[in-house]
């Protein structure tokens, strides 16, 4: 018997320190997103051009969701990060005098396509934290107009906010989400993330029996490649 505990013990130990060095010495964290690099000048769109309904480009469009997670067993924690191209809406770009702004923006993102690099966390968040089994979409929609900065029509970045309805987790919040934008090609990209304590949706960060837990904060990230609808 007394063997049999060692035996037992022993493998436990391998098993905890195994997973343990692929967190700290194999796994890839995802980079956090960011506006792509141009290696030729981009050339400036009429006003006109620019006019008109734009739709999330897929799958270069990815949303999803970055966390802090720690295992038990190592002394600090990594980033979980979670993401998906189901994305669908549209943005409505409209002209008043010389002034270009986005009037109209709503999206929806199917959180059960989520994936990360671990299935297990996958299956999980259908049952915690997001709860996608029993939420599984979530959406926004734009509460005011944004103005396009003159810069923009010639491929320069620049920022932006949008202040709109998130709605996640069956809970709707106004938020503002900050932006960069710029013009790819034919292509308007758009990055942008937001952190939000888990609470202002009514959700728990996850914890599996105190082994793997979730720090209180989550971020939604976001790169959308948006083309003019024809």
């Amino acid at each position: 018997m007394r063997r049999a505990i060692v035996l037992v013990v022993t493998l436990a130990v391998l098993v905890v320190a195994g997973v343990g060095g692929w967190y700290l010495f194999i796994r890839e964290e995802p980079g956090k997103l960011k506006l792509s690099t141009r290696t030729t000048p981009q050339a400036a769109k009429s006003t006109d051009a620019l006019v008109g309904t734009w739709k999330p480009v897929s799958p270069d469009s990815v949303a999803g969701y970055r966390v802090k997670e720690k295992l038990a067993s190592l002394p600090a924690r990594s980033d979980a990060v979670g993401r998906t191209s189901a994305i669908t809406g549209e943005v409505t770009l409209s002209l008043a005098g010389t002034d270009l702004s986005a009037t109209a923006a709503s999206f929806e993102v199917d959180l059960t396509t989520l994936k990360s690099d671990i299935g297990q966390r996958d299956n999980r968040i259908r049952s915690l934290g997001l709860e996608s089994a029993r939420f599984p979409i979530a959406t926004f929609k734009l509460g005011q107009p944004v103005a396009v900065p003159v810069a923009a029509r010639a491929g320069s970045p620049v920022k932006v906010e949008a202040v709109g309805d998130l709605t996640l987790h069956g809970v709707t919040k106004r938020v503002t989400i900050p932006l960069d934008a710029q013009l790819t090609g034919d292509r308007i990209e758009l990055v942008g993330n937001l952190t939000f304590p888990f609470r202002d949706f009514g959700m728990d960060p996850p914890n599996i029996a105190s082994f793997v837990t979730v720090e209180p904060d989550a971020t939604l990230e976001l790169q959308l490649f948006l083309a003019k609808a024809r």
